[in-house]
């Protein structure tokens, strides 16, 4: 897995309300890329551009609507992100199985793409790209959001609208069927690492 996004943005500033189109002016901008990289890295770089708009122009409409008391504004966004991801999952599992049988396109064109094939590429090796299209789809979105995200497990919990506790029993789960589906291999090692023990 590549390494989870850092968060953007000022802190002190990531639960105020959004009422305001100029302070959602500033959210969109501290946290765009961060969102369209975890949705690029679950769907591909050619459907994270639609879902990434979709993403901010479903926060913009429901900005009123946002409880800074209840999250921080980037586990909101990337919640609406993850339900949005979860629509397109016939593209996610489609795209994991794909690189699990062939590995990322090294032709893609264009500099933006070739960057994101590159970082999926280098998070998502073939035989890790396939035990993830194996996960159930709440599994998956979980490790996904700790792994590609960063997320911690309470902004998760909100982001999904679950249970604390129901974070770490879909984190464990489904790292247990990757280890499985990986011979026992800790999917966070590269493979020299994994070679070494």
């Amino acid at each position: 897995m590549c390494q989870a996004a850092q968060p953007v943005g000022d802190a002190g500033t990531d639960r105020l309300p959004l009422d305001d189109p100029e302070r959602f002016t500033a959210v969109f901008d501290a946290h765009f890329g961060e969102i369209h990289r975890y949705v690029a890295q679950r769907l591909g770089p050619d459907a994270a551009e639609d879902v990434v708009a979709e993403t901010f122009l479903t926060a913009f409409r429901k900005r009123a609507r946002y409880d800074p008391s209840r999250a921080g504004v980037r586990a909101w966004l990337y919640g609406i992100a993850t339900n949005l991801v979860s629509r397109h999952r016939r593209v996610e599992v489609r795209t994991l199985r794909a690189l699990g049988r062939h590995g990322p396109d090294p032709d893609h064109p264009g500099h933006e793409e070739r960057v994101t094939v590159r970082v999926s590429a280098q998070s998502l090796r073939p035989e890790l790209a396939a035990a993830l299209a194996g996960l159930h789809r709440r599994d998956r979105d979980v490790l996904l959001l700790v792994a590609l995200a960063g997320l911690s497990h309470e902004e998760i919990a909100t982001a999904l609208g679950i249970p604390y506790g129901t974070v770490g029993s879909r984190l464990n789960r489904a790292r247990r069927k990757l280890r499985a589906a990986l011979g026992g291999v800790n999917p966070m090692l590269d493979a020299e690492e994994a070679g070494r023990g």
